[in-house]
């Protein structure tokens, strides 16, 4: 039985690699010297000292961004992200968080930590951000085509990830074209009806996509097509308005003017939208904790990842999804 709450890092992950992952791995073990946090990864990437609360597993592959999920699952055993997972797996470890290849991740999660009775695929679920708060929206890439009977699963667990994090009956709505009735193929609405039907859900019926953003529920539920489309689109839109600001800051002197007054919004405002700090996107399904850190983050982003994956470890999020799906099965 682990005596501190233990966090597997995946140290070769990204396109970064150790340059993001071993800073935030070491400053998240200093702002939380009562967690544990195991390094994995290649041994000339590791210091030869490290601080009491922070150990180092050793290995010799490395799962690339070009490797094929089958293939990183026959073949690299000994990889960083593979030895991670299995810490988690086999209950030395809480949670693990990879920055590394989503389908290998995938994959390499599903068989070592095996999906809960009741689940046929796990869901990516991430924050985003809304008027309001935050929004719990799944799947977001892990699959692309999703029955009726899989997204009252997602609606199900993103429910009890919002609970988790303190929301009080969280509102789930489902991703539509509309908000009518009519709306949306036969899939959707036989989802609709399951969602509806579901005594353990507060549902409220259609979401569009901007509804998202505007905070109409606390939890999205969609297939991963068009889950991830609209992650990637916020994500891509942030980024745009971001630059057209400090163009704009960046300017003439009445631009330049305007910014000095300007800026403690405008890095208030940043700081409220940055992609980086709700980077953190949880594998929900699996019986373990498992985060995916977007591939391309610095030490600051992966830091957020560490703390999602921290909360939800802490907050047993796993074993409340599995308690919740032993009730609605009877």
């Amino acid at each position: 039985m682990l005596s501190q709450l233990t966090i597997a890092v995946d140290l070769m992950g990204g396109d970064l690699g150790p340059r993001s992952t071993l800073p935030a791995a070491l400053n998240f073990a200093q702002m939380h010297p009562d967690a544990s946090v195991v390094l994995v990864g290649d041994a000339s990437e590791i210091p030869s000292s490290l601080p009491s609360n922070v150990r180092a597993i050793t290995t010799t592959q490395v799962v690339t961004m070009d490797d094929k999920p089958a293939q990183a699952l026959r073949h690299k055993q000994d990889s960083s992200m593979w030895k991670a997972i299995e810490l988690v797996a086999a209950h030395e470890a809480h949670a693990c968080v990879s920055a590394g290849n989503t389908g290998a991740l995938m994959a390499m999660g599903k068989f070592l930590l095996k999906t809960f009775p009741g689940i046929d695929r796990p869901a990516i679920c991430k924050a985003m951000p809304t008027q309001r708060g935050v929004c719990y929206v799944l799947d977001l890439g892990a699959n692309v085509d999703c029955t009726a009977e899989q997204l009252l699963q997602f609606g199900l667990m993103g429910s009890v990830l919002a609970e988790t994090a303190g929301v009080a009956k969280p509102k789930v709505g489902l991703l539509n074209i509309g908000s009518e009735d009519i709306k949306g193929n036969d899939q959707i609405r036989e989802a609709s009806s399951l969602l509806e039907g579901s005594r353990d859900l507060n549902y409220i019926g259609y979401v569009e996509g901007d509804g998202i953003f505007e905070g109409h529920a606390d939890v999205v539920v969609c297939d991963g097509f068009v889950g991830n489309v609209a992650l990637k689109v916020s994500e891509g839109v942030a980024r745009l308005v971001a630059s057209y600001l400090k163009g704009g800051v960046a300017g003439g002197f009445l631009s330049r003017l305007f910014g000095q007054f300007a800026r403690p919004f405008l890095r208030k405002w940043h700081t409220k939208i940055d992609p980086a700090r709700y980077n953190g996107a949880s594998f929900l399904g699996l019986q373990g904790v498992l985060v995916k850190s977007h591939g391309s983050v610095d030490a600051k982003g992966f830091g957020f990842a560490l703390e999602v994956a921290r909360d939800q470890a802490a907050r047993k999020t796993p074993e409340k999804i599995q308690t919740l799906l032993a009730t609605n099965q009877r």
